[in-house]
């Protein structure tokens, strides 16, 4: 069994900076990061592979967010820099054990969900 619980959202200017967290725990092959606003589809922004660190972007944040891993801590980051008005949206942390499965953007790949961290970015 799987539980995620995301920290770290709050609101900041454009331009600025924040990190995401999320902690994890029991066994974990793919995590990922999905952002969603009222109205529109939950959009993947970056995953992970935790045994080969592999990573994935969402074009519209490559060069600008990180995604990486703690194992000592069970934690999965998302670092954020350069912030726009257009990242603001309710942030999930989301996790699968499956090796194989849909794309990794692709919300029903996974099965375990944080409740969701607030990101606010104004301009």
């Amino acid at each position: 069994q799987v539980q995620l619980v995301e920290s770290g959202g709050g609101s900041v200017q454009a331009g600025g900076s924040l990190r995401l967290s999320c902690a994890t725990s029991g066994y974990i092959y793919l995590m990922g990061w999905f952002r969603q606003t009222p109205g529109k589809e939950r959009e993947g922004v970056a995953a992970i592979f935790l045994g080969s660190g592999l990573t994935m972007y969402t074009d519209s944040v490559k060069g600008r967010f990180t995604i990486s891993q703690d194992n000592a801590k069970n934690t999965l980051y998302l670092q954020m820099t350069s912030l726009k008005p257009e990242d603001t949206a309710l942030y999930y942390c989301a996790a699968t054990q499956s090796v194989y499965g849909a794309r990794w953007n692709v919300p029903s790949r996974y099965n375990y969900w944080g409740q969701g961290t607030q990101v606010t970015v104004s301009s």
